[in-house]
């Protein structure tokens, strides 16, 4: 119905940029709500930001000032801007539409597969 798909993660320095998409692909649906969880590895998944389909958006306190969140509605595209990494920024990224709906079927929490953003020296 919905697929959901990260791309843009990879090695970065600590203090360097990475750029993450979330694409969401299929037919009759719309996504009001977008979010971008987190995990690293024996850690639990941590929220990291989310944005409306007005634009309204909201971030961990742990990435305010460095992360911007945004999308393109008329691509289904969402993207995470994550500026000045540090290596506790290393995890899996995940996309995350919450309450897409499906026309003619229903509501649906939709996740995608993570994008693996690793910040070190």
């Amino acid at each position: 119905q919905v697929q959901l798909v990260e791309s843009g993660g990879g090695l970065v320095q600590p203090g360097g940029s990475l750029r993450l998409s979330c694409a969401a692909s299929g037919s009759g649906f719309t996504i009001y709500t977008m979010r971008w969880f987190r995990q690293a590895p024996g850690k639990q998944r941590e929220w990291v930001a989310r944005i409306t389909r007005t634009g309204s958006t909201d971030y961990a306190d742990s990435v305010k000032g460095r992360f911007t969140i945004s999308r393109d509605n008329a691509k289904n595209t969402m993207f995470l801007q994550m500026n000045t990494l540090k290596p506790e920024d290393t995890a899996m990224y995940y996309c995350n539409a919450p309450g897409a709906v499906v026309y003619g079927r229903g509501v649906y929490d939709y996740w995608g597969q993570g994008t693996q953003v690793t910040v070190s020296s």
